[in-house]
């Protein structure tokens, strides 16, 4: 059994332990980071036969001390995730799919959209731009490709209409 890790029983300063590495990697939400602790008390109960849900307390207790902390805020979060998504040409969709898969709650979500300055219609730009889709096509069959730009725009999580305004547009608009 040379290969197999050797886990420790978990305990309240092992799992701070690794909630603090964890954090100084990545940004999180107090919803993710749960779900990462449960993770590792579930292997280290699988490998050593104890029983999860004995550890749940101590987990609400490390996230609850991280939040207290200021180390997970579920707002800033989401501003950050909201901010480099929309960089990156992100749609108001995916951004509301990936904080709530993340365990961002609803009205957080709402909230930090509706501070958001930049459109869906700058952010389809990006995107086109970053795809080389539409007004952004290297080579001269754009006519050709017209379909498959607006689907990927709309995969993207953009409406038709905006999908429609960005491909059809020229690089200057």
């Amino acid at each position: 059994m040379a290969g197999k890790p050797r886990y420790k029983p978990p305990t309240e300063d092992r799992l701070i332990k690794s909630a603090l590495h964890y954090l100084e990697r990545y940004a999180t939400s107090a919803a993710n980071l749960r779900k990462v602790l449960e993770r590792k008390v579930m292997k280290a109960c699988m490998s050593l036969d104890l029983e999860p849900a004995n550890y749940s307390d101590q987990i609400d207790a490390v996230v609850e001390k991280c939040v207290q902390t200021g180390l997970v805020n579920d707002k800033t979060y989401a501003e950050t995730k909201t901010a480099g998504l929309r960089r990156r040409g992100g749609s108001t969709r995916k951004i509301e799919a990936q904080l709530a898969a993340k365990g961002v709650d609803k009205t957080t979500i709402q909230t930090v959209l509706a501070q958001d300055e930049n459109s869906d219609e700058d952010a389809a730009r990006i995107f086109a731009r970053r795809r080389r889709l539409g007004p952004f096509r290297t080579t001269p069959a754009r006519d050709d490709r017209r379909e498959k730009d607006l689907a990927a725009l709309c995969r993207a999580g953009f409406s038709y209409d905006i999908a429609r305004k960005v491909i059809d547009g020229s690089e200057d608009d």
